[in-house]
């Protein structure tokens, strides 16, 4: 795989919609691959459904995760990401407007690299995706990739 796919769970269109306007005024051109919902992250990481067929070693340099989402929940969409040897290693970023203080405490217990609340503002929104992507598709280091499980 040759470029870096962003992931983006997220189930609001609005906020989907700044997110990519954001990527795109930061100058991030990475494909992003948008999922709606909890349900489809599942069936995204485990090649089911709408995905049936995916290559399941084909997987995003980050994941820009919602954790208020319908059907499954972004913490358990977290949990099972963490489960798989495969994709545990993933940089996964909770991007939401959750400020309940659990939810920051379960998404770090759950292994989350990082959790921002999304700003309402969309220059300053703006400014921190573009942190994300410098930090997350250029500077940090990803760990091999492992195997998938047989």
């Amino acid at each position: 795989m040759n470029e870096k796919i962003i992931l983006l769970v997220e189930d609001n269109p609005d906020d989907v919609e700044l997110t990519l306007r954001a990527l795109k005024r930061a100058n991030i051109c990475n494909p992003v691959v948008v999922l709606k919902d909890g349900a489809e992250a599942l069936d995204y990481f485990n090649g089911t459904g709408l995905y049936s067929g995916r290559d399941l070693e084909e997987l995003p340099a980050v994941i820009l995760l919602d954790i208020k989402l319908p059907k499954v929940s972004g913490l358990e969409v977290l949990k099972h990401i963490r489960s798989k040897s495969i994709t545990q290693v993933i940089p996964v970023v909770i991007l939401t407007s959750s400020k309940e203080e659990l939810d920051v405490i379960n998404g770090y217990k759950l292994g989350a690299n990082s959790y921002i609340r999304k700003p309402v503002d969309f220059i300053r929104f703006s400014d921190a995706v573009q942190k994300l992507g410098m930090y997350w598709l250029l500077l940090n280091e990803p760990p091999p990739t492992p195997r998938s499980e047989s």
